[in-house]
């Protein structure tokens, strides 16, 4: 088994964000009520996966009410500010945004990235994976239980692996999907299979999608993605069989090795589209380049 090495230069890829989730409050319904009514309280309303922030003068119900299931807690900043999640059926889609849209500081994208993760599984789980009963959400959203055999269901998140590989040269190889539009590259990505580690996964999923063996594996950071619900775990690998590399053509449909002159001037002409900037896979293709790739 090769063990992935860290790598200083990286080290910063994964978003630090001062937040408290504030675990002990979930089940505390007095303090979450008085919470919720606070002037100061923060609260993003989601809607099929999209959000906008409630604003002040709109009235906040009672989320220990019966018919108030959707009031999600999310935590604490650094100022005891609390945020909520408020989970909608539908609204206006004009007034919100998404969070491959967004141009919001990391501490919001942050987030809103906790709330739409949150507001996905509660929207797909409404019944039990044992006895197929009802479930509703218990400490303020973070839980899920049945109404009738009494189990408990949590939030999960799937860990993927996304890499950048590089030759000795330090050309970075990227593909395009076959679903995605013409033009768009970016970082290779698979989900870990069950008995599987990170390792592993990296080189399986490399070799399928582009023939390449790989050596060096250096971990950069992670990212929690929520389409639907994963983890990213960002990775550089050095590829040790160039010239073999080859589109597996099924999930894969093109590969393109580039120096970072090729690329820049690829993407300023727009011959070539990156992933949105939220990414994790765009702060990887980024500082490989070493800056930001503008137009």
């Amino acid at each position: 088994m090769v063990v992935a090495e860290t790598n200083p230069e990286f080290e910063n890829l994964s978003l630090d964000v001062a937040f408290d989730r504030a675990a002990y409050l979930r089940a505390d319904e007095q303090r979450l009520s008085e919470l919720l009514r606070d002037s100061s309280t923060r609260i993003l309303r989601i809607f099929d996966g999209r959000f906008a922030w409630v604003q002040d003068s709109e009235p906040r119900s009672d989320p220990r009410a019966p018919a108030q299931t959707d009031y999600f807690f999310l935590g604490l900043d650094e100022n005891q500010v609390a945020y909520f999640a408020e989970h909608h059926e539908h609204d206006d889609p004009d007034s919100a945004a998404t969070l491959r849209d967004n141009d919001w500081p990391d501490f919001e994208r942050s987030l809103a990235t906790h709330a739409v993760a949150l507001t996905n599984w509660h929207g797909t789980h409404p019944k039990c994976p044992r006895c197929g009963g009802e479930t509703h959400p218990i400490l303020s959203g973070s839980v899920r239980r049945c109404q009738v055999d009494g189990t408990d269901h949590h939030p999960r998140s799937d860990p993927a692996i996304i890499s950048l590989v590089c030759d000795r040269d330090d050309r970075l190889l990227l593909g395009r999907q076959r679903t995605w539009p013409e033009r768009r590259f970016s970082a290779f990505a698979g989900f870990v299979e069950p008995g599987e580690s990170l390792e592993d996964c990296l080189r399986r999923e490399i070799f399928e999608e582009c023939g390449l063996k790989v050596e060096r594996p250096k971990y950069l950071g992670s990212q929690a993605w929520p389409f639907p619900g994963s983890l990213m775990v960002a990775f550089h690998v050095v590829a040790i069989n160039v010239g073999q590399e080859r589109a597996d053509g099924d999930e894969i449909a093109e590969i393109k090795w580039f120096t970072r002159e090729q690329l820049k001037i690829q993407y300023e002409r727009e011959e070539v589209l990156l992933p949105p900037r939220i990414s994790i896979a765009r702060r990887m293709i980024e500082h490989w380049y070493g800056g930001p790739l503008e137009r």
